[in-house]
């Protein structure tokens, strides 16, 4: 549809509402109405560039107003996660021997299933962070600390220690919440 198709259908639609039919032929009609509307009247088009990816990327994305929760509805469950360390930990290295380049994979195999598990108990709002350490076991000592700044209400962790013959394994996940 033309521009002018446009104007004309929108003109003969304010002339359907206010109930004024002219005995003018179309033609003269048109110019006529045409000539009032326009006569004190200014229009500007402006530039419309074709929509681009970006436009469409940024129409998809969503806008999320903030909630003003301040505490989660639903805690972490530490004793279910908990469970989940030690299962995943014994199933994974229960038959291991303590290789160096074996052991840096498997923590990176064992960080990944630990998160997709911990995820799929669906608690809202929080991060997790998933960190584990294996080492070999040959009568040494090893002590391995944090230290976070969190919200001692509502941010928690819980972590398991797994030994056999050969490896130790610690496995801790960290839950912050997200405000």
């Amino acid at each position: 549809m033309m521009m002018s198709d446009i104007a004309k259908d929108r003109m003969a639609h304010s002339v359907k509402k206010r109930g004024s039919m002219s005995s003018l032929s179309g033609q003269e009609f048109w110019q006529k109405e045409l000539h009032r509307c326009t006569k004190n009247s200014m229009s500007t088009v402006s530039y419309m560039d074709e929509p681009s990816q970006r436009d469409d990327a940024s129409r998809l994305t969503v806008q999320m107003e903030n909630t003003y929760q301040l505490g989660p509805t639903k805690h972490f469950p530490v004793v279910i996660v908990n469970h989940i360390l030690k299962d995943v930990l014994t199933k994974y290295l229960q038959e291991e021997q303590y290789e160096p380049e074996l052991c840096r994979q498997m923590t990176k195999t064992i960080s990944e299933v630990i998160k997709a598990q911990v995820k799929d108990l669906m608690i809202p709002r929080y991060k997790l962070i998933v960190i584990v350490h294996i080492g070999q076991l040959n009568s040494q000592n090893i002590f391995i600390g944090s230290r976070c700044l969190w919200d001692p209400k509502s941010d928690t962790f819980s972590s398991c220690v797994f030994r056999n013959s050969s490896l130790f394994a610690l496995a801790s996940v960290y839950a912050v919440y997200f405000e």
